[in-house]
C-alpha cells in the first residue's frame, strides 16, 4: 500500500510559478516510479511527467517540456513538480501517482492549480 498526499496548488497569474509536492508513505519510496497527472474540466486525464525510482530517468508531456520539472527526494519520501511559465491551459487538478506492478496503482487526492490570464 502507498498513501499519497499532494500540496502546493493555488491561483497564479500567467507566467508565474508553482511547486507541487507529493508526500508518500507505505512501501519503500525509492522502489517505484512516480508520476504527475492532471485533469481539466471536461477533458481526459493527462500524464504530465514521470520519474524513475532512482530519480535518474524522467519524461514529460510535450505540452510542458521546458517549463515543468519533476524531481524526487527519496530520503524524504517526497516527489515534486516545479511548474514555471504557467499558462491558462495548465489549469487543472493535479494528481501524483505511484507506479506499482506496472500500473499507476496509487493516487493522491489532487490539488487544484488555476492560472489566470
Amino acid at each position: 500500500q502507498v498513501h499519497l498526499v499532494e500540496s502546493g496548488g493555488g491561483l497564479v497569474q500567467a507566467g508565474g510559478s508553482l511547486r507541487l509536492s507529493c508526500a508518500a508513505s507505505g512501501r519503500t519510496f525509492s522502489s517505484y516510479p512516480m508520476g504527475w497527472f492532471r485533469q481539466a474540466p471536461g477533458k481526459e486525464r493527462e500524464r504530465v511527467a514521470t520519474i524513475s525510482g532512482g530519480g535518474i530517468v524522467t519524461s514529460y508531456a510535450d505540452s510542458v517540456k521546458g517549463r515543468f520539472t519533476i524531481s524526487r527526494d527519496n530520503a524524504k519520501n517526497m516527489a515534486y513538480l516545479q511548474m514555471n511559465s504557467l499558462k491558462p491551459e495548465d489549469t487543472a487538478v493535479y494528481y501524483c501517482a505511484a507506479r506499482v506492478s506496472d500500473t499507476w496503482a496509487y493516487w493522491g487526492q489532487g490539488t487544484q492549480v488555476t492560472v489566470s490570464s
